[in-house]
């Protein structure tokens, strides 16, 4: 399975293996803003579902996001672009840099 204009090839989601990757990533001791990012980049990138992944993805990180009261993340109209630019470099060589952009330009702080 290959992921919008990436060549990186994703293997078919295996549930054991996400199910394990999940409860990893929660029981992580990072911040809750990298845990819900390293969520949300992982359901994207395992493309558990048919379609709709990067939707899904958002959708659960604000979750858990929400119920430790840190905000939402929220890619404005005018940013997606540059998100799918540094989206395809994560699936194709893991880069980081979408960690920053979303913490600086996507993340919403509760006030």
């Amino acid at each position: 399975m290959t992921i919008g204009k990436s060549t990186n090839v994703i293997p078919i989601p295996i549930e054991s293996t996400i199910k394990e990757v999940i409860d990893l990533i929660l029981k992580s001791s990072n911040n809750p803003i990298d845990v819900s990012i390293n969520l949300m980049l992982y359901v994207m990138k395992a493309q558990i579902f048919n379609d709709g992944n990067k939707r899904t993805a958002v959708i659960f990180a604000n979750h858990y996001l929400i119920s430790k009261g840190e905000g939402l993340i929220v890619i404005p109209e005018k940013q997606v672009p540059i998100f799918k630019k540094y989206l395809i470099k994560y699936y194709e060589n893991g880069t980081k840099d979408i960690i920053a952009f979303l913490k600086d330009k996507c993340w919403n702080k509760l006030k």
